[in-house]
């Protein structure tokens, strides 16, 4: 049997499908939704502004919370079914694997975004919308590329969801941690103050910039423009070239 990255790509979507991932998805967006209508009924001004900021936030944790359980998830079932020496087993170079989960995980990354955005055309302008989304699909597959890494390192679901989700987090605050340890009210001439604030530095670099993408306020100021966009796409192909390329070394050197 040949196997390519398409096939591998088909059955990964063949499973959600079966695992009902877009049923739970749906059924978030209707209960997420609803949550944005209550609070509208209950603010007292500003009442589209608090609707888009409440669900842009919350639609685009429930993405990156769904598609991270379902890549590590996927990952794992297929490790204990043996299911990956199965296909290893056969003359299939090991990165087709690899890129036939990805293309799959991203499709469906795309699937996601589309719904998820569903809500948000109701209260924004078309085009913010628009870019939120893109973004959205770009953030979500710099979350699938540190889940496959994570998860191919780790091989165990509460270590690499909690350190999926500690990556995110800090990718998501690192400037904001980075302003406050420069504050001039902190300002300290303490040896441990001034490495503190290098090693926030550091790990500033390495991270992708999270905060400025799917920004909330594209959709409730529409300050959204392509240059921002520019910007997310080329964070993007950069950190998935690399987290591909750490991801494939680990996976080459494990014995099945």
């Amino acid at each position: 049997m040949k196997f390519s990255v398409f096939t591998i790509a088909r059955y990964t979507c063949v499973e959600a499908i079966r695992n009902r991932l877009f049923v739970l998805l749906l059924t978030g967006i209707l209960i997420i939704f609803g949550l944005g209508e209550f609070v509208g009924e209950i603010a007292i001004t500003e009442t589209q502004q608090i609707q888009v900021s409440i669900l842009a936030f919350v639609l685009r944790f429930t993405a990156v919370l769904i598609i991270s359980l379902f890549v590590i998830g996927s990952l794992v079932r297929e490790f204990n079914d043996n299911a990956v020496s199965m296909i290893i087993s056969l003359p299939v170079p090991r990165h087709v694997y690899y890129f036939g989960k990805f293309t799959g995980f991203s499709l469906l990354a795309l699937i996601i975004a589309v719904l998820i955005s569903l809500p948000l055309w109701i209260y924004s302008p078309a085009g913010q919308v628009g870019l939120w989304t893109v973004s959205l699909i770009c953030e979500l597959l710099i979350l699938i590329s540190i889940s496959m890494l994570f998860i191919l390192t780790l091989e165990n679901i509460p270590l690499a969801f909690t350190a999926v989700t500690a990556f995110y987090l800090l990718a998501r605050s690192i400037n904001t941690i980075l302003l406050i340890g420069q504050s001039p009210i902190l300002e300290s001439t303490a040896l441990s103050q001034k490495f503190m604030n290098i090693l926030v530095l550091i790990i500033a670099y390495i991270l992708p910039d999270l905060d400025k993408f799917t920004q909330t306020s594209w959709l409730v100021y529409a300050f959204g423009t392509i240059h921002n966009l520019y910007f997310v796409c080329l964070q993007t192909l950069i950190y998935l070239a690399f987290l591909s390329a750490a991801a494939l070394f680990d996976l080459y050197r494990k014995n099945f």
